[in-house]
């Protein structure tokens, strides 16, 4: 199927608008993260997966007061607790999420729960089911160990991506392609930075999805311009890349298109719980496919354009005759 027939978008033509563009998230998302590590000591919010506590998930049987809840654990001694709506998008399930700050004493994690219940009781007249009552308690250790191992999973695969491209094609395709991931999974954690929203196991997971999804994309466009570079040898290289992207944007728009609406469809419907991992993958999708197009190709025309400059060879490998 083609949605476009023949397509001839000169996409070099606006490597600057998209430079701008990148530039201007790019910062912004590297500012917010700034200004949050020197505020609350971490780069964007994290989940209690990552800097342990106790979070207690409770549901009332009417519309909750978050500041008569607040008031009310603030007069039971708990102080520094993060009280908020559970699920903005469903308000009648009458859910308030209650975070505990991590404790130094591993050992009272198990005791949150208690607190929290018997500071409502005490305090608070809007009765609660106590069926109603969920709770997710990790230690600081954990916690810490967990985030380690998520940021040494995410830099692990970059580097194994960038490993398969070097031999699978050059040492340029694979750097340009990392680039192209690391500047999605940068704008991706910015926008939780900008958002506030927390980073869990789940959006890990999410992230380590995008960086393969995003280096699919990638790889289908370098495997075109390798293919177009056997046949075309006295192209130009701006118009040979420019002609192998148009050839690929129906498929690009096909395969993105279709996979962005479900994941936005998961986003609008999927509740609370699955909001995180959905946000991560919108957001994701969107600008991987986009730096398929802006970020990765653009690099390699750069590259020329330098070691020619530096008049050395200039010539990309092309792609192996079939036998």
């Amino acid at each position: 199927m083609e949605f476009f027939h023949n397509p001839k978008v000169n996409w070099l033509g606006w490597k600057w608008y998209f430079l701008a563009f990148s530039m201007i998230f790019s910062v912004a998302g590297i500012a917010k993260m700034a200004w949050n590590l020197s505020h609350i000591g971490t780069p964007v919010p994290l989940s209690v997966d990552f800097r342990g506590g106790t979070e207690v998930q409770v549901q009332f049987t009417h519309r909750p007061d978050i500041e008569a809840i607040r008031k009310a654990v603030e007069a039971a001694g708990i102080h520094g607790a993060r009280i908020q709506n559970y699920d903005t998008s469903h308000p009648d399930l009458n859910e308030v999420l209650i975070g505990l700050p991590r404790q130094s004493d591993e050992s009272t994690l198990d005791q949150g729960r208690q607190q929290i219940v018997d500071a409502l009781r005490a305090h608070y007249d809007n009765p609660f089911n106590d069926n109603g009552i969920k709770v997710d308690t990790v230690g600081a250790t954990v916690g810490h160990q967990l985030e380690m191992q998520a940021t040494r999973a995410v830099l692990w695969s970059l580097l194994g991506m960038l490993v398969y491209l070097w031999f699978r094609f050059q040492l340029i395709y694979g750097v340009a392609a990392v680039v192209a991931v690391f500047h999605d999974t940068l704008i991706t954690v910015g926008a939780f930075a900008l958002t506030g929203k927390e980073i869990s196991l789940t959006v890990i997971a999410a992230i380590l999805t995008l960086v393969g999804y995003s280096m699919n994309d990638t790889i289908v466009v370098f495997d075109r311009i390798r293919e177009n570079l056997r046949l075309s040898r006295k192209e130009a290289l701006p118009d040979l890349v420019n002609r192998s992207i148009n050839q690929t944007l129906s498929r690009t728009v096909l395969t993105s298109g279709l996979t962005f609406l479900t994941v936005l469809s998961l986003f609008v419907f999927g509740g609370e719980v699955l909001n995180g991992f959905s946000f991560a993958l919108v957001v994701g999708i969107l600008i991987g496919t986009y730096s398929s197009i802006a970020v990765a190709a653009p690099m390699l025309v750069a590259w020329q354009e330098w070691r020619a400059s530096t008049g050395k060879t200039v010539s990309l490998p092309a792609g192996k005759r079939g036998r």
